[in-house]
């Protein structure tokens, strides 16, 4: 199966979804463009690629019924023409993985990071390191004592 096959059948039937939205008087306002973008890019690799496929219309088709999610028998459909188009053409393949995984990015990035009261928020990778002894936090609420877990007092008497 074609890398990425599944995650492409997904942005198609989101951009048909968005499109039947769109022509119904119902998008929503705040529409992220590049998400709206990643999408368009992905559909438009798929159908110059397959044209008027039975399968791509289908799916259209279900998208413009309301359907919250694409039907096993179409999605199986569409990923089937997908990747029989991306077995045969492998310049089709290089640009759909390449569409799918712009879209990925764009995604993740629009999900963004967020964080509130005393947390911190991190996006992508975070990698703390502490070795001999010593401390190492992305933050630290409250003391920090580095030593025996009972140390003596400054000033008191060893009896």
């Amino acid at each position: 199966m074609f890398s990425g096959v599944e995650v492409a059948v997904g942005y198609v039937f989101a951009w048909a979804v968005r499109k039947a939205r769109l022509i119904a008087g119902r998008a929503d306002g705040e529409v992220d463009r590049a998400l709206e973008a990643g999408m368009d890019h992905v559909h438009d690799v798929v159908s110059r690629k397959l044209g008027q496929d039975p399968a791509l219309e289908q799916t259209v088709e279900e998208a413009g019924e309301g359907q919250g999610q694409l039907s096993d028998n179409t999605r199986q459909w569409l990923e089937a023409s997908l990747n029989n188009a991306a077995r045969k053409d492998a310049e089709f393949a290089a640009a759909l993985k390449a569409a799918v995984e712009q879209a990925q990015a764009v995604e993740r990035a629009a999900a963004g990071v967020s964080a509130n009261g005393g947390s911190i928020g991190i996006g992508g990778d975070a990698h703390v390191h502490a070795e001999g002894g010593s401390v190492a936090a992305v933050q630290i609420s409250g003391p920090v004592t580095l030593g025996p877990a009972n140390p003596q007092q400054p000033g008191a008497v060893q009896g």
